[in-house]
């Protein structure tokens, strides 16, 4: 189960004039957590928006480059822009539950592909749930509004709601920014339940949560990717000067 999912090949890209990403070159693993890291600004949100072509909503935006996933670029003109996301899911920073209930918020995604019947959608927001480690938490508030959840039961909920349409991928962009230790702590343990039977792409400005849960690290700096290998080669022998300057806290 560890064959390349997704592959980058001399990606760049610009905000109108300003580069923000450079020759962008990386691999990905099938069932393996891949952090990106690295100080403000340094492109990493940047980059993991261009996973699922969430960059493409940006008016001024220019991509060059390659990115493949199962050997398919989805920048190539004849890719479904929306197969591309119901296959790779995303997870942001702040939790956006839909201001609906529970329920209709694992089931819009389903409903939307076509799935109507009761008993399959039933199933599927159960089976979502428990995936997310949410559902005894939930179980009996399902007709009850999304809002009404914790912070960190709201990020879960997000997560239920990106697995219930069964992606390959789940791109995470600093999903514990906003949550507690203890909520922290929660999504963390799911990260690694879920790389069982999902790849999970994750930026994170917490090097220990890096450490924490990734299989593989990427140290980028001022849009170029410095360092990319296995999580305790780069935290332990990083190859590069500047990885190290910034696990050893001499800058970021």
């Amino acid at each position: 189960m560890t064959g390349m999912i997704m592959e980058v090949k001399d990606l760049n890209l610009w905000y109108g004039k300003k580069k923000a990403l450079n020759q962008i070159n990386m691999r990905m693993k099938k069932n393996k957590v891949t952090a990106l890291i690295g100080p403000s600004g340094c492109g990493k949100s940047t980059l993991i928006r261009c996973f699922n072509r969430m960059n493409d909503t940006i008016d001024s935006v220019k991509i060059t480059g390659e990115v493949l996933y199962e050997g398919a670029n989805i920048y190539s003109p004849s890719m479904d822009v929306m197969k591309v996301r119901t296959r790779i899911g995303m997870i942001f920073q702040k939790p956006n539950p839909f201001p609906k209930s529970v329920y209709d918020n694992i089931a819009y995604g389903p409903r939307i592909h076509g799935t109507k019947r009761k008993k399959e959608l039933d199933r599927i927001v159960e089976t979502s749930l428990k995936k997310a480690a949410l559902w005894e938490e939930v179980h009996d508030r399902l007709n009850d509004s999304a809002m009404g959840l914790s912070g960190g039961q709201q990020q879960r909920l997000c997560i239920a709601r990106a697995l219930a349409i069964e992606p390959d991928i789940i791109l995470m962009d600093e999903p514990t920014s906003a949550l507690d230790p203890l909520a922290t702590s929660k999504i963390e343990d799911l990260i690694y339940e879920l790389k069982r039977n999902y790849t999970v792409i994750i930026v994170t400005h917490n090097m220990q949560q890096a450490a924490r849960v990734s299989d593989h690290t990427a140290f980028m700096y001022l849009g170029d990717l410095v360092e990319f290998a296995p999580t305790r080669e780069i935290f332990e022998n990083p190859k590069q000067r500047l990885t190290e300057n910034y696990i050893t806290g001499r800058f970021g």
